[in-house]
């Protein structure tokens, strides 16, 4: 995509150079589950020429309560952030859904803070910060929830989302705790247990964790129901894009993405 109008050294113009995934529109770094690869995987999917993601990693024991507790109170969560805070990003995102709305909002904003704290100098996000704002941009009052979690992280993810005012209308979650297995769960078997979850008072469906596929069916499943479909990574990535201000999003993964789509990949 870029390309120079000037003359080269040589007195010729330069030839047209290819696009090389340069993010000169927004870096985004992503701290990200190390067994884990859907989001950087969705999020490069989703985003046009000029965003680009930053990964730095950290250690999941299992898709348990006890698991993500010893994740998120390791020495290796800092690293990691200061790692990734390293790079000329703009927006720093905790790629971990269940991980951040564990105990509530009061800890999801408590890991903002020390994230903030560990890098100063990027906008900080998380999946369930963002989660949230994607509800709020496309109007969602009560919602449905499809999630891959055993029950104990599903009925957490239930607490989060009524405590902050989006009361849970119909849920079914699938009992995996191997964070493999997560990634493995193909894109019309994720279509189905979307669609088992929609009722008639659910104004939309969340679709929760960020090793399970879900934006290569956003757009079917908002037309086959009618209503928005937010998942963590959809919701995740466009945050980043609200924070930086950049229209950096390709077509056809859901209605959230209005305002944040790319001129040039919709050309």
């Amino acid at each position: 995509m870029n390309t120079l109008s000037s003359p080269s050294p040589a007195g010729k113009p330069y030839p047209k150079f290819r696009y090389d995934g340069s993010g000169d529109l927004a870096r985004i770094g992503l701290i990200y589950i190390a067994s884990s690869v859907v989001m950087e995987e969705e999020m490069w999917a989703m985003s046009a020429p000029g965003v680009s993601t930053h990964t730095a990693r950290i250690k999941l024991p299992k898709v348990t309560v006890q698991g993500i507790e010893e994740m998120m109170n390791a020495p290796e969560l800092e690293q990691a952030a200061r790692l990734a805070g390293a790079a000329p990003i703009d927006v720093l995102l905790f790629g971990g859904t269940s991980a951040s709305f564990l105990h509530g909002t009061a800890y999801d904003h408590a890991l903002i803070d020390k994230l903030r704290q560990w890098v100063p100098g990027p906008m900080i996000t998380t999946a369930s910060t963002a989660t949230l704002a994607a509800l709020k941009k496309v109007g969602a009052g009560k919602v449905a929830l499809a999630t891959p979690y055993l029950p104990e992280i599903h009925e957490r993810a239930i607490r989060f989302l009524e405590e902050n005012g989006h009361e849970v209308v119909k849920s079914a979650h699938l009992g995996i705790s191997d964070d493999h297995a997560l990634a493995e769960v193909s894109l019309e078997q994720v279509y189905d247990h979307v669609l088992s979850v929609d009722h008639p008072d659910a104004t939309a469906i969340f679709v929760s964790c960020t090793n399970f596929r879900t934006v290569g069916a956003i757009e079917a499943l908002e037309r086959a129901l009618g209503k928005p479909v937010i998942s963590a990574i959809q919701a995740s990535f466009w945050h980043c894009l609200e924070l930086t201000g950049a229209a950096g999003a390709k077509p056809g993964y859901g209605e959230l993405f209005n305002g944040r789509l790319s001129t040039a990949a919709m050309a």
